[in-house]
C-alpha cells in the first residue's frame, strides 16, 4: 500500500497528519490500495506561508508569464492523457469515451489555453485612465487562491487544473488545490504535470500545491486565514454555507457553485407540436452521465392537458428502457436517495424509480416523480431538494396563473429553460413567464435543455443563491471568470514609472483594450498638447 505525499512549496514530501483516507471504485464499491493524508493545520499553515511568498514574488510580473505557464501545462496534460483518463474512470467510474477521453479532458485543456489567452491580452483587468485627474484603475492579483473541486467533474473543476484554477492563474495568483476525497489519485496526477510545468516556465516554489483533504474546522480556518486572497469552491450546498460564513466573517471573497435543479417550461403548443421529440430530449439530458450535472433538468413544469400526460407517459417508458449506470460514489447514492424520499414525503408521486441499485455498484433506479402546482407553491422549498443524480420532478399546474405563482417560488438557478410552439402559439404564455424565470436564472435558454456548458466568453455559469454564493459572477467564460480573482486597485497622481505597464501612457501589449476617458481602445494615451 502506497501512502501519497502531499506537494508544499515545489517539493512532494510526506504529510505529517496521522489520518487518511482511500478512494474507492464506485463499480466494485471496493476501496482502491493507495491511501491519503488528511492535512493537520500546521500542514495547512505551511501551504499558506509558501502561497503567499510567492504572490510576493510574481504580484508585478507581466500576463505573458502566466501564460506561458497554463500553455506549457496543457501541452503536458496532453501528453500525459492516457494515465489520467484510466485513473479518472477507475475513481468515478465516468465513461472513457466519449466522456472523459473525448469531452472533458480537451475541454480542460482548452480553458487553460483560453486563460492564457486572456492572460496575455491583458484586457480581463480592466485598465482604466482618466487623464483629466490622472487617476488610474486597474484589477490586479488578489493572492493566494484556494480552490476545492467537486466530486463530478474530476478534470475541468479540478482544484488543481479546472477553470477555477485556470482563471486564478490567468489573474497572476498561486493556487492552492483541495483535491477531491473521491478522486485524489487523478489530483495528484494533475499536480504531479502542473509542478513540471511551473519548473519548466520558472514559476516560484509555491505557485501551485496540493493537499487533499482537511477536516471541517479547519476548512472554515483554512477560508478565513489572512494571508488567503479569495476561494473557489464547487459543491454541496450544505458545505458551501459554512464555508462561505466563515469567509464572510473576515470579508474574505469566496465564489461559490452549489446546487442547481435547473427548472424547463414545456408550453402547451410546443407539446402539441413536438411532444415525443421534446420527451426524447428531456430523457436524454435527464439520464446523461447518470444525471450528474450541475445543469442536470431536475424541474419540469407544465400546464395539465392530454398533450403533457402523453409526454409523462412516453417519459416514463424511456425512464423505464434506459440502462442505470455508476453513480461516482457512495455519498451522491445516499444523497440522491435521500433526495427523493424528501420529495415523496412533500407530495412528489413516484411515477418510475425511487430505490437505490439497479445498475453497477453504487447506483439507484431512473426516477421521475410528480407533483401538482398545487403542491408545489405549499411547500416550494421542500420540493426543491436537490436530488443530484438520474432523477427529476414533473409539475403540472392547472393554469396559466398557477404556473406563475409555481414560477415565483422558484430559488436561484444555474439555468432556466423555455420550450415554445414554433407557430407563435405560446407566445402569450411566454411573455408572463420570462421575465419572472430570466430574474431566477443566471442563464437562459430557448428550445433547448441546459446540460450543455460552452466555454466561450459570453458564457454565464452563474446565477442567484443557492446556484452561487453571488449572481454577479461567472464561473466559466474567459475573461469574465478571471476577474474574480482580482482585487481592484487605484492609482492617483502616481508617477508614470511606478505604474502598472497597463496605466502607464503606452499600451504595453499593443492589443489590450483600456478605457481611457471613458472610451475603450488599445491605442496610447494621446500626447497632450
Amino acid at each position: 500500500m502506497t501512502t501519497h505525499p502531499v506537494l508544499i512549496d515545489g517539493q512532494w514530501r510526506p504529510s505529517t497528519g496521522k489520518k487518511f483516507f482511500h478512494a474507492v471504485n464506485p463499480k466494485t464499491m471496493e476501496a482502491l490500495p493507495d491511501q491519503y493524508p488528511i492535512s493537520p493545520w500546521s500542514e495547512i499553515e505551511e501551504v499558506l506561508q509558501a502561497a503567499s511568498r510567492a504572490a510576493d514574488i510574481v504580484r508585478h510580473w507581466p500576463g505573458s508569464r502566466f501564460a506561458e505557464f497554463l500553455e506549457t501545462y496543457a501541452t503536458m496534460i496532453e501528453e500525459r492523457a492516457e494515465s489520467l483518463v484510466a485513473i479518472a474512470h477507475l475513481e468515478t467510474g465516468l465513461a472513457v469515451q466519449p466522456r472523459l477521453k473525448d469531452v472533458e479532458l480537451p475541454r480542460t485543456t482548452n480553458q487553460l489555453r483560453q486563460a492564457a489567452k486572456a492572460a496575455r491580452d491583458g484586457s480581463w483587468a480592466e485598465p482604466t485612465i482618466d487623464t483629466a485627474t490622472n487617476i488610474r484603475s486597474i484589477l490586479a492579483p488578489i493572492g493566494p487562491v484556494a480552490v476545492f473541486g467537486p466530486n463530478n467533474f474530476p478534470y475541468a473543476y479540478n482544484g488543481v487544473v479546472g477553470g477555477d484554477f485556470a482563471s486564478a492563474v490567468a489573474a497572476g495568483n498561486p493556487v492552492i488545490g483541495k483535491g477531491h476525497s473521491l478522486h485524489p489519485e487523478t489530483t495528484r496526477l494533475f499536480a504531479e504535470i502542473a509542478l513540471k510545468a511551473a519548473v519548466a516556465t520558472k514559476m516560484p516554489n509555491g505557485f501551485v500545491q496540493l493537499i487533499y483533504r482537511t477536516s471541517h474546522d479547519d476548512g472554515e480556518k483554512f477560508v478565513s486565514h489572512p494571508l488567503l486572497g479569495a476561494v473557489g469552491y464547487t459543491g454541496s450546498r450544505s458545505a458551501g454555507t459554512v464555508l462561505k460564513t466563515a469567509a464572510d466573517r473576515v470579508g474574505k471573497p469566496i465564489y461559490l457553485e452549489l446546487s442547481s435543479i435547473n427548472p424547463v417550461y414545456l408550453l402547451p403548443g410546443a407539446l402539441a407540436e413536438r411532444g415525443a421529440a421534446l420527451a426524447e430530449q428531456f430523457s436524454t439530458s435527464c439520464l446523461m452521465g447518470m444525471g450528474q450535472f450541475c445543469t442536470n433538468p431536475g424541474l419540469i413544469l407544465m400546464l395539465a392537458g392530454p398533450n403533457t400526460e402523453e409526454f409523462i407517459r412516453l417519459t416514463v417508458e424511456r425512464f423505464r428502457a434506459a440502462p442505470v449506470g455508476t453513480l461516482l460514489g457512495e455519498s451522491v447514492q445516499k444523497n440522491l436517495h435521500d433526495g427523493i424520499k424528501t420529495l415523496v414525503a412533500h407530495g412528489a408521486t413516484l411515477l418510475t424509480g425511487g430505490s437505490t441499485g439497479g445498475g453497477a455498484g453504487y447506483s439507484c433506479q431512473n426516477t421521475l416523480l410528480r407533483v401538482t402546482g398545487k403542491q408545489f407553491i405549499k411547500s416550494p422549498e421542500a420540493l426543491q431538494t436537490e436530488a443530484f443524480g438520474n432523477s427529476s420532478l414533473v409539475v403540472v399546474c392547472e393554469s396559466a396563473e398557477e404556473l406563475l405563482a409555481a414560477t415565483h417560488g422558484l430559488e436561484g438557478n444555474l439555468t432556466g429553460s423555455l420550450y415554445t410552439a414554433e407557430s407563435g402559439a405560446d407566445d402569450a404564455l411566454y411573455a408572463l413567464i420570462e421575465p419572472v424565470v430570466r430574474q431566477k436564472v443566471g442563464r437562459l435558454l430557448n428550445d433547448k435543455m441546459p446540460t450543455g456548458v460552452a466555454v466561450v466568453a459570453s458564457m454565464n455559469h452563474g446565477g442567484p443563491f443557492p446556484a452561487t454564493g453571488h449572481p454577479g459572477f461567472t464561473a466559466v467564460g474567459f475573461p469574465s471568470s478571471v476577474r474574480r480573482f482580482g482585487m481592484l486597485q487605484c492609482y492617483d497622481n502616481v508617477r508614470m514609472a511606478r505604474l502598472p505597464a497597463a496605466l502607464q501612457d503606452k499600451n504595453p501589449t499593443g492589443s489590450t483594450w483600456r478605457r481611457i476617458d471613458g472610451n475603450l481602445t488599445q491605442s496610447d494615451v494621446p500626447a497632450k498638447t
